[in-house]
């Protein structure tokens, strides 16, 4: 019998209408255009303001629209996995709540906490299923409304992320497509670096941490810049060079758009030209678990049968790694 392969099957996405621009941002915070736009790559960004919406509203279009496209019910969706750190509520999981939204009547679902990764994360964690025969659809989603936690009176943080996310189905494949490889990495040191402050257990909410702004993503940037560009580099060439793969043979790398200057270093590392690299950050924004699917979303008619991808990503906690997978289908 063949080895079984989790297979991403049909990948699905869903950013919110409004955007705001660079220009928008001048308007309420000390910044520019050009300011925003050489040292992060970024124009603009989506936001999800509609009242009593949260993560979940962005996460089940993309999952109906995945099963639309792939032609199934969500009653036939085995597992529903969300990589988020902005769940509408701190209980239950934004997946449980997805799961509800879209009628996935037989899933259990669950969510992964890894920042930035947490899309790579919940691609590995969900590809293990698949891999032991146990289940036959998986749907992984990389979603975040990161304008929730954000203060936009501070222009190093507010100017970087957007809201979005998107889906992929994992399906079993015989013939060696899928996921091949994959290497996760997690330094809990990092949490100085980049993390929120306030709402958790050890600090829980108060009128104090509110009026501080201590619920908003606190980020030391130049620290985050340095392990950034050096863990996402180290771990996507220790992921090809495993699997024999060089600049000549890999035909896309999908990395974290969380700033144009370190997915040029990634790229410059592993020997690609640009041509080779998805970037949509321009558009989006760092979208945290979101960037990803997002990518996977926007070039999947350019992608064919047995292409060689990584995924790259680098998220407070720190987390990182890299998923090394072959494209199974057509557009």
């Amino acid at each position: 019998m063949s080895k079984i392969t989790a297979a991403i099957t049909a990948v699905a996405g869903y950013v919110p209408e409004t955007k705001m621009t660079n220009k928008d941002l001048e308007k309420i915070v000390d910044t520019n255009d050009e300011w925003i736009l050489t040292r992060t790559g970024i124009k603009e960004r989506r936001i999800l303001k509609e009242p009593n919406t949260g993560a979940s509203d962005i996460a089940a279009p993309a999952v109906l629209d995945l099963c639309k496209k792939r032609g199934i019910s969500p009653e036939e969706i085995d597992l529903l996995i969300v990589g988020t750190v902005t769940a509408d509520y701190n209980f239950p999981s934004c997946a449980n709540i997805v799961a509800d939204k879209i009628g996935a009547k037989n899933a259990w679902s669950f969510d992964v906490n890894a920042a930035c990764s947490g899309f790579i994360y919940s691609l590995s964690t969900g590809a293990q299923f698949i891999e032991t025969g146990k289940y036959k659809k998986v749907v992984v989603v990389g979603v975040d409304k990161m304008s929730s936690i954000l203060n936009y009176e501070d222009r190093t943080t507010c100017i970087i992320f957007g809201d979005g996310g998107g889906a992929v189905l994992l399906e079993p494949n015989e013939v060696g497509n899928g996921v091949v490889d994959f290497q996760l990495h997690s330094d809990g040191s990092g949490v100085q670096h980049l993390h929120q402050p306030a709402g958790g257990s050890v600090k829980p909410a108060s009128a104090e941490t509110v009026a501080n702004n201590e619920h908003a993503v606190y980020q030391e940037g130049k620290q985050v810049f340095k392990f950034a560009v050096t863990n996402m580099a180290d771990v996507s060439e220790e992921v090809m060079l495993r699997n024999g793969l060089t600049g000549d043979t890999l035909d896309w790398l999908v990395p974290h758009q969380a700033n144009l200057r370190i997915i040029d270093a990634t790229a410059n590392r592993l020997n690609l030209p640009p041509e080779k690299v998805m970037i949509n950050i321009e558009k989006y924004g760092n979208t945290t678990a979101g960037t990803i699917p997002l990518c996977l979303w926007e070039w999947e008619p350019k992608l064919k049968k047995g292409d060689n991808i990584i995924l790259s990503a680098f998220g407070g906690g720190f987390t990182w790694g890299a998923v090394y997978l072959k494209w199974a289908y057509n557009s």
